[in-house]
């Protein structure tokens, strides 16, 4: 496990070791019925919904439930675009988990994508990776 040094002394967990490093890609127009089958085949519980070449929004085996299901949208005929968020929020892999877990809270949020220093996407960080971490003394 990675740490960097906080200021005013101790040491802080980075997200980049925390995160879920596998991001699966999913065409908007695929339906609900193929991605929650994609998600439990692959054990995650999210998936980026593209457009082409751009990431155009998510969707979490939790919003197939509440905005699908619940509203009894057949999961063979909705797709990922009719009920991805759009509103893609975005944290830095050398960023804290400490600053991962404030963002999370002032957006409302339980996911968070995982970028490089170019922007480029290198994985996922969820309030279960976060959960998931050891606890020692030194964190």
């Amino acid at each position: 496990m990675r740490y960097r040094q906080r200021k005013g002394g101790g040491m802080v967990r980075l997200v980049a070791d925390a995160m879920t490093r596998e991001v699966v890609y999913l065409p908007e127009d695929t339906p609900l019925d193929e991605a929650a089958q994609a998600m439990r085949d692959r054990g995650i519980g999210d998936v980026v919904v593209t457009s082409g070449p751009t990431m155009t929004g998510i969707v979490t085996d939790r919003d197939i439930v509440i905005r699908a299901i619940a509203e009894n949208l057949p999961p063979a005929t909705t797709t990922l675009g009719a009920i991805a968020t759009r509103e893609l929020l975005m944290v830095e892999q050398n960023a804290s988990v400490e600053e991962a877990v404030q963002a999370m809270r002032e957006r409302g949020v339980r996911r968070l994508l995982v970028c490089d220093a170019d922007r480029n996407l290198v994985g996922i960080l969820s309030l279960s990776d976060i959960a998931l971490l050891p606890t020692s003394a030194a964190a």
